[in-house]
């Protein structure tokens, strides 16, 4: 065995990550919801790697109730994430994946594109994906904003257009693309004051554009479409951004910010 890697979230994604890190020859161990982590930390001070796979709603109370010990060896990899989530809770530095790889009960993995990895643990967690047969690429840090930007993009883009037109991304980007460029304008504007600066927009439509080649026949709204557009419908109106789409969709929706 390698080293001992805790794990924070044995749900699906959480599955994939053990079964990956298990294959490349290192030992887990989770801790569980009924698990007080700081009884975990003081049997496991100084682990390889600390991943949370717990969903973005859950991520910072998670980050939160960090020991400080593991904080330095914090592993991410939820979607809807920037900086600004991990920072918030006195984490410098985390090895973060940009999962672009999809797992649901009862299905097959399905992986859309290679899935980019940044911080000081990326190569273990690439070749622990690797081992599986997913593709992943290490990246460098100053990267990582656009990766996770053009993965933001996307799932923003396809769960909020979703709750309009339902189908896949293919049908979305044939059919309704006047209404994709008008919800990538408000994300972006969105994702740009979350980031504190400009973002790389061709790049993150591009990147876009890629996973809707890598996987056409997805799915746009998935179950957490309209908590996804209230979060970005919370931050425009925190911005001061005008989001008319997003409002008017949400409208259609039935929810109210």
């Amino acid at each position: 065995m390698t080293s001992s890697i805790a794990l924070i979230g044995v749900g699906e994604m959480g599955a994939v990550f053990s079964h990956a890190l298990l294959r490349s020859g290192h030992t887990i161990v989770p801790v569980l919801r009924s698990t007080p982590v700081d009884t975990v930390a003081r049997q496991l001070p100084e682990p390889e790697l600390v991943l949370v796979t717990v969903g973005e709603d859950d991520l910072r109370t998670v980050l939160d109730r960090l020991p400080s010990v593991w904080r330095a060896r914090a592993g991410l990899i939820q979607n809807e994430l920037l900086p600004r989530d991990w920072t918030a809770a006195g984490v410098t530095r985390p090895t973060v994946a940009v999962v672009w790889f999809e797992k649901k009960p009862q299905r097959p993995l399905k992986v859309i594109i290679p899935t980019p990895v940044a911080g000081p643990h990326a190569p273990l967690l690439v070749e622990a994906l690797t081992s599986i047969d997913i593709a992943a690429v290490e990246i460098p840090d100053d990267r990582l904003v656009d990766a996770l930007v053009a993965k933001n993009l996307y799932i923003l883009t396809t769960n909020i257009a979703g709750l309009r037109t339902r189908g896949t991304v293919s049908e979305l980007w044939r059919s309704h693309r006047p209404l994709v460029d008008g919800i990538v304008s408000e994300v972006l504007d969105i994702q740009e004051w979350l980031v504190g600066a400009p973002v790389d927009r061709e790049g993150a439509i591009g990147g876009m554009e890629l996973a809707f080649a890598g996987d056409p026949d997805h799915g746009t709204m998935g179950r957490s479409a309209l908590r996804r557009l209230e979060r970005a419908l919370r931050a425009a109106r925190a911005a001061e951004i005008p989001t008319p789409l997003l409002e008017e969709i949400g409208h259609e929706a039935g929810l109210t910010v």
